[in-house]
């Protein structure tokens, strides 16, 4: 195979702070690069950096683009296309290089290039959400000069090709993830690609959308005989995707191999999670008995989403809710965060020396112990045109002056699994500039930073990869070691549950039927439990 692009001692610092560091790297046509590493490694601005739509000041080494070019008409081909004649103007395709981190973003050559890599991203969709399917792909198409007469039946057929001409007629918001990834595939390919640049395409899909938007990609690159650069946390995915994979950490290439073999030591490398620490549990914090809270249903009468539930948390305990989707855990947790008013029972929270009943609204009662409590929901969400800074100061109310206001979110960043250098690197980034792990961790400091004592965590894996959900482990247990906070987790990703906790309360039907010790707790599950747990997370 033809080399197609080569990467020679290529860097790159933003701030002082290097996020790439003398990569050196060999792409040939045709050949689909995996890239495996942690939240922050520097993934993506890698792959920004081999888009080329973007310049940048720190930046120095090679980053060249072998190619055959028709000098006539300035189309662009793989290498391997060299002396065969030009498809638009019948001239020959002669040897062309271009270096993107010499050659200035407004050069005709490099416009030529660049019109012909395609990119899919992890949650930028880019699709016009108000218009239909088949309407965002006619788009495409007249973009590039395609006659509307012309461009109808043609984005059939790219829909067709994504296996999405069943969705044509939906509006575009509508879709699922999985759904609009394969849009943006389809509006991709109206480029005729050489490249395929795939930036954690279903870091957000369940494992079964996501192997339906895998092989959808897979196909594609077939079809147009493609080179393409993905990066995944899920490492079956560039096992099965990549010809070969490189580890990226700290923004360096570490190691560089078959995919299985690199794979295998990801996992290694980043599956191992700290040992929870012997942290000391203190006395009881959170007392819960006999919590009744039942709904009217015109169709099913009285249901009771709990039903005489009690138990204790301890100071400085990890105490889950375990259970599948409807057992009564979420209820239990609003009740316990004052969020929902329970039919029955009680719910006690210590403050200091003294016991307020949280069903009793008020600044001396409820209002006080919520002051020192905090709520990470599933779906948390960052300002997502603010800086981090911003997220974790002002944008949450907390008014400090600036620089200590600096301080501290560095520190309660550094509570989180950040080093230092990473935590002061960050602060200036817009929240859409920062992985899905980084992001995580940035919404639990937000909670950290009003300094509760009780923390209660609502799905917090959600469908999350295995990787990123070892950093959000690390990070709780972390907090837990830095803050001395409590938590209480809701989850019904048994696996999670059972590493991090250290108590579980198994409710079923709005009961608890088990507490105790994690791994005896959840082997209590029946079989049909555990598959639905399993199809949820």
């Amino acid at each position: 195979m033809a080399v197609f692009i080569e990467v020679k001692n290529l860097s790159l610092e933003f701030d002082g702070v290097k996020v790439l560091k003398n990569i050196n790297l060999t792409i040939n046509e045709g050949e689909v690069l995996g890239i495996l590493g942690r939240s922050g490694s520097g993934k993506t601005v890698l792959m920004h950096v081999l888009r080329g739509v973007e310049e940048y000041e720190g930046i120095s080494g090679q980053v060249i683009y072998h190619l055959a070019r028709c000098e006539k008409c300035g189309h662009i081909e793989p290498p391997s296309k060299t002396g065969m004649k030009c498809p638009e103007c019948d001239d020959t395709l002669k040897p062309f290089e271009a270096d993107f981190v010499k050659l200035p973003l407004h050069d005709p050559g490099r416009r030529d290039i660049t019109r012909r890599i395609a990119i899919m991203l992890q949650r930028t969709f880019a699709l016009y959400g108000d218009d239909m399917v088949i309407a965002n792909v006619v788009n495409s198409l007249t973009e590039i000069g395609v006659s509307t007469e012309d461009a109808m039946g043609k984005a059939v057929d790219l829909l067709e090709k994504v296996e999405l001409s069943h969705r044509m007629m939906h509006v575009a918001r509508d879709l699922s993830g999985g759904e609009k990834q394969r849009v943006v595939l389809a509006r991709q390919l109206v480029r005729d690609p050489m490249l395929l640049i795939a930036d954690e395409p279903t870091g957000t899909l369940d494992p079964r959308t996501a192997k339906v938007v895998h092989d959808v990609i897979a196909k594609a690159v077939k079809d147009y005989k493609m080179t393409m650069v993905i990066t995944s946390h899920w490492c079956d995915v560039v096992e099965e995707l990549a010809d070969k994979a490189i580890v990226l950490e700290d923004g360096a290439i570490v190691s560089e191999g078959s995919p299985t073999t690199i794979a295998n030591e990801f996992m290694k490398l980043v599956c191992a999670v700290e040992k929870k620490s012997d942290i000391e549990i203190g006395d009881t914090l959170i007392k819960v008995d006999n919590l009744v809270k039942k709904y009217i249903s015109v169709s099913r009468g009285v249901v009771y989403a709990v039903n005489g539930v009690s138990f204790e948390v301890k100071e400085g305990e990890i105490f889950g809710l375990a259970g599948t989707s409807g057992a009564g855990k979420t209820t239990t947790s609003e009740i316990l965060m004052g969020i929902v008013q329970p039919t029955s029972g009680e719910v006690h929270v210590r403050v200091g020396d003294e016991w307020v009943d949280m069903k009793k609204p008020g600044p001396e009662c409820r209002g006080r112990a919520v002051k020192y409590m905090g709520i990470l929901h599933q779906e948390y969400g960052l300002y997502n045109h603010r800086t981090i800074i911003d997220n974790l100061t002002e944008s949450i109310g907390i008014d400090l002056p600036y620089e200590l206001a600096v301080r501290k979110a560095i520190n309660t960043l550094i509570s989180t699994g950040f080093t230092e250098e990473k935590a002061k690197s960050i602060l200036s980034k817009m929240s859409d500039e920062v992985s899905e792990g980084e992001r995580h961790r940035i919404a639990l400091a937000q909670i950290l930073m009003k300094e509760p004592v009780i923390i209660v965590m609502d799905e917090p894996t959600g469908t999350m990869d295995p990787i990123t959900k070892k950093e959000v482990t690390k990070s709780i247990l972390k907090a837990r070691e830095k803050m001395g906070d409590t938590f209480v987790i809701v989850s019904h990703d048994m696996d999670f549950l059972e590493e991090i906790c250290d108590r579980v309360a198994l409710m079923r039907n709005g009961k608890i039927v088990d507490i105790g010790a994690p791994a005896a707790v959840l082997s209590k599950l029946t079989d049909k439990e555990r598959m639905e747990a399993a199809a949820g997370s």
